[in-house]
């Protein structure tokens, strides 16, 4: 079967491009799934959640479930497909990450994610080799933040045709094997994580689903040294900058969720309650959100 993706077949990308275009949620709002318990998801609500994933690579649960459990998201996931979780070194010994600001010592507070500092668009996993893409990911709401921690969402796939749309060799340029390196990780005991180079855009051999490995950061970062790439850099940036209509923004709330096939995403800058500090768990997993039962290329539910 021909690919969407291959910049030398040009009828069957604007064929998938309109079909994507078609299809995707105007709001925020239409990625949103009411569920009565997330570990226990009726057929309904597992099909409105497959189906929002299948048209929008993401999709927001809504439930009435404010427990402090991180069975939550894990038994959400494998009813989502998800299996192979992926726990980071900063992860629990369950490999679920609780996202939150960390206290003084340890490994955390050194990573912008455990600080209440904003993060830069990204998805998950950029330093990893190709071997552990992580494409899939459940972002589960204990508690917010007091004020701020919002979380703006891009699909992938719609960068993809921004940038494609622009100009297609700035996406041969973020194809190539070598477009973005994160250089080597040092601590105290000498090398803690090898260079890791790799493609921005790669195309899954066995489901044929586009993968993005991306990150806005400016420090620790080295993009291949040639105009092409460099323009399509400038162009990514401004894109994320941009007040995109396909770029969604919204505050998690206790009970709610992101369940996604890994989407560009940033979080603002927030301020704690002492006495309620924010907390999320993350987990993240080397496959992607099963197919729904029906058609990927079905309406919204």
């Amino acid at each position: 079967m021909s690919s969407p993706f291959d910049l030398e077949n040009a009828a069957t990308y604007r064929l998938w491009r309109d079909a994507k275009r078609a299809r995707h949620p105007a709001r925020g709002q239409d990625l949103v799934v009411d569920v009565v318990d997330p570990r226990a998801l009726t057929d309904a609500e597992r099909e409105a959640l497959l189906q929002r994933c299948a048209t929008a690579n993401m999709a927001i649960y809504r439930s009435p479930v404010t427990d402090e459990d991180k069975r939550i998201p894990l038994a959400l996931a494998g009813q989502l497909g998800l299996h192979r979780l992926d726990g980071n070194w900063l992860a629990d010994e369950d490999g679920i990450s609780p996202i939150a600001v960390a206290p003084t010592g340890g490994d955390r507070p050194a990573f912008i994610p455990y600080t209440n500092k904003p993060i830069k668009w990204h998805t998950d996993g950029y330093y990893h080799p190709g071997s552990r893409h992580i494409r899939g990911m459940i972002l589960h709401c204990v508690r917010p933040a007091k004020v701020g921690g919002v979380t703006a969402l891009m699909d992938h796939e719609m960068a993809y045709i921004a940038l494609r749309e622009a100009n297609p060799e700035w996406v041969r340029a973020l194809m190539a094997p070598d477009a973005m390196t994160i250089p080597e990780r040092i601590d105290d005991d000498g090398i803690a994580r090898a260079a890791q180079s790799g493609p921005v855009f790669s195309v899954d051999p066995r489901s044929g689903a586009l993968h993005m490995r991306y990150t806005a950061r400016t420090r620790s970062i080295e993009w291949r040294d040639d105009p092409v790439t460099s323009g399509a850099v400038a162009f990514l940036a401004r894109l994320l900058e941009s007040d995109d209509p396909h770029m969604f923004r919204l505050r998690l709330v206790p009970g709610m969720g992101l369940v996604c096939n890994n989407v560009l995403h940033d979080r603002a800058g927030f301020v704690d309650d002492p006495l309620q500090p924010r907390l999320l768990y993350r987990a993240r997993y080397l496959d992607r959100i099963q197919v729904p039962s029906q058609t990927e290329t079905g309406a919204l539910a």
